[in-house]
């Protein structure tokens, strides 16, 4: 069986969820669990989280909200993109979906086909999506009030409550941020209904955004979403690992190139280690020569491209690792922001990629 495994931690994700409560105390909290879990397992992550007393899920569409339904999940289920087309509409009701509404025509649809159902006198839950500045999904937050009176209008909806999303809270002091909370404080003033703002930068560096609910994503993974720290420093613990062995150890002569393009030439006579693991995998490809990886629990860095099945590291540091050794390309011993940071990504994106076909080893279930 090929070496390339990933470890996911469920036990570092109820520790993560304890850490958002201990932030946020008054808030309820809605766990952000699309994109397969940011990479981890829609179903495992959600049947973690339900266990462990999360108040409601984010997923972006639904089709994720549909597997979890089928899966038994009955936890509530936030749409956080909303609904894509007129005929998804029953299955709001019948899969006791909230969709977030942030087009007219969303309230427009509803107002046309909901009265052709029967529900049995059930009311949908609806969010309404302010845009307070990240301009990107949201009515204008001067249409707030218009918005509630439509909802109010029509007897098979319930508001739910508004959101917004901060687009610098990553930035600790950001003007934008405070623009952004004033912004939604005063559209929303005296209005009904619960409110929803912080995502996991607003959880750890805006107490002001706490609201009635967080929606945190990131940092349930155990991944930092502020530049120049990782999730440690915050508490968290990483819930996914990246790891693999080394299949061949080669030794170079001095100005000798190693993988595709010859872009990398030893400097000198060294052993090279080829590892089991490339962007076929989830590696990110763009990774540079010096991107740190962990081979016996010490830093070899990578050298040359990263192919689709391999990777090729320097071993002048341990002249003694040989073939079958342990390699970390991320996860307790190497946070993965150190690794994002050096292939020029984010954590989000290394997590999100990692492919079907590398094994998955699940603990603390």
């Amino acid at each position: 069986m090929r070496a390339t495994r990933v470890s996911i931690d469920l036990g570092a994700l109820r520790h993560n969820l304890g850490v958002v409560r201990a932030q946020a105390p008054q808030s309820r909290v809605m766990a952000a669990i699309k994109a397969n879990g940011y990479g981890h397992g829609l179903l495992e992550t959600a049947r973690t989280l339900t266990a462990a007393g999360v108040d409601a899920l984010g997923v972006a569409c639904i089709d994720e909200a549909l597997q979890l339904r089928e899966a038994g999940i009955d936890t509530p289920l936030t749409l956080l993109e909303g609904f894509f087309h007129a005929d998804e509409i029953p299955l709001l009701l019948e899969q006791r979906l909230e969709p977030l509404l942030h087009q007219r025509w969303q309230l427009e649809a509803l107002a046309a086909y909901l009265p052709q159902y029967d529900f049995g006198g059930e009311r949908l839950p609806v969010w309404l999506k302010l845009d307070t500045g990240m301009h990107r999904l949201g009515y204008p937050a001067g249409w707030a009030r218009e918005l509630q009176a439509q909802v109010a209008a029509n007897p098979m909806l319930e508001l739910r409550g508004f959101m917004t999303h901060l687009a610098c809270a990553d930035e600790r002091g950001s003007p934008a941020t405070a623009a952004q909370l004033k912004l939604f404080a005063e559209v929303t003033e005296e209005m009904p209904g619960e409110r929803a703002i912080a995502n996991s930068a607003g959880v750890l560096a805006w107490p002001e955004s706490h609201a009635d609910w967080v929606r945190p994503g990131i940092m349930l993974y155990g991944v930092s979403p502020f530049a120049a720290s990782v999730g440690a420093d915050h508490g968290l613990k990483p819930v996914m690992g990246l790891s693999s062995r080394l299949i061949a150890v080669n030794r170079l002569k001095a100005g000798e190139a190693v993988g595709y393009g010859a872009t990398w030439r030893a400097p000198e006579a060294m052993p090279v280690g080829v590892v089991a693991v490339g962007y076929g995998d989830g590696y990110p490809r763009h990774a540079p020569s010096g991107t740190p990886v962990l081979v016996n629990g010490l830093e070899a860095p990578l050298i040359g491209r990263v192919s689709m099945d391999m990777i090729t590291v320097d071993l002048r540091g341990q002249p003694e690792a040989s073939i079958g050794a342990p390699v970390e390309l991320w996860g307790p011993n190497l946070p993965i922001e150190r690794v994002a940071e050096a292939a020029g990504t984010i954590g989000y994106e290394l997590l999100c990629q990692v492919t079907a076909r590398v094994h998955r080893d699940i603990v603390g279930g």
